[in-house]
This record gives C-alpha cells, sequence and structure tokens, in this order.
C-alpha cells in the first residue's frame, strides 16, 4: 500500500515546479557554490515569477560560469554585452550588473566570515533552520530584513527583504512546506 503524496498547493502540476518543490525548496543547503546560485536566480526574479527564472535555470548555469563565484565576479564589459545577447536569460542590463557586483561581494563576505553559509546563519537563532510548522507562508520576517538590510550596507543589489527571504525558502535556511505536505 503506497502513501498518498501531498504537496504545498504553490507547486501545483507543473513537472519542473514539482521536481523543485520536492527536491529542493525547503531543503538545508549549506554548501556557498549552491548559496551563490541561489543568490543569482532569485535576484533574477525580483518582479517575475519563480517558474520564469525555473525554466532559465540551465540558461543562466552556461551564462554565469556554472555559477562560479571567482569567474563571474571577474566578468567584464564584454561580459556583460554577451549576457545582454543571451536569450537562455533575463536579459536586464541591471541584474545583470547585480550578479557581477553581487560576485565581487559575496567573496568579501565569504573572506571575513569564512564562507557565505556562516555569515547567513550568524542571523538565524542558534545559528540554526527554522522549520515553520504554523501553515502561514510569509513573504518576508524580521530575519530577512536583517539580512537584507545588512547586505544593502555592504552593496548587494536585487536582494531586498521579500528575495532573502526566498532565497532563505529555496536554501532550507527556513522550511516553509505546509504541516500535512509529505516533503516537510
Amino acid at each position: 500500500m503506497t502513501k498518498e503524496l501531498h504537496r504545498c498547493k504553490w507547486a501545483g502540476t507543473d513537472d519542473l515546479y514539482v521536481k523543485y518543490h520536492d527536491e529542493e525548496w525547503g531543503k538545508e543547503v549549506h554548501d556557498d557554490h549552491t548559496l551563490f546560485e541561489f543568490l543569482i536566480l532569485e535576484s533574477a526574479q525580483a518582479g517575475l515569477s519563480w517558474i520564469t527564472i525555473l525554466r532559465r535555470r540551465e540558461g543562466y548555469r552556461k551564462a554565469f560560469a556554472n555559477f562560479d563565484v571567482t569567474k563571474v565576479a571577474e566578468f567584464t564589459d564584454a561580459d556583460v554585452e554577451r549576457l545582454m545577447n543571451d536569450a537562455g536569460i533575463i536579459r536586464n542590463r541591471l541584474k545583470i550588473l547585480a550578479a557581477i557586483n553581487n560576485a565581487k561581494l559575496f567573496i568579501e563576505v565569504q573572506k571575513e566570515f569564512g564562507s557565505f553559509d556562516k555569515y547567513l546563519y550568524s542571523f538565524m537563532p542558534d545559528g540554526k533552520s527554522i522549520n515553520n510548522h504554523s501553515g502561514l507562508t510569509p513573504a518576508s520576517t524580521p530575519i530577512s530584513d536583517a539580512i537584507s538590510k545588512d547586505m544593502k550596507k555592504r552593496g548587494f543589489k536585487f536582494f531586498g527583504t521579500t528575495i532573502c527571504y526566498a532565497h532563505m525558502q529555496a536554501t532550507g535556511m527556513v522550511n516553509d512546506h505546509v504541516p500535512d505536505c509529505s516533503f516537510k
């Protein structure tokens, strides 16, 4: 007898969304490479739907050197022009420039804290992720407010509190799966 699967409603029926929901969303990540990937993707999402970015994820992977933070930090004006002509990503000059800027700042944070992961978790209660059992999914929290405020002060772009909270959800800093979700 197989147990019936229950998912968060937002996952819908789109295969890509369902796979993302089941395999990634809310799962704890402590790898700086993946944290940088989601920094790029979540920042690109500003003002757009997540599925729009998820469908272009492979395009972003190719365009942004497999999310190698050191390589992205070294992108030049020629790379910006190359990216502006890349149909595999969202061709927004400000977001592209922000990705390069954020890569440089990401490296600075790594130097200061030892890892970007340590930096992010320095904002978390007792340095641990949060498992939200309320069934409510906020757009932001006091923690995402604090992280985004600090990151803005450091010069990061396209990473306000709502984008920050989405990053926290994507990387499992907070598990917002609804209580009856099979993937909680």
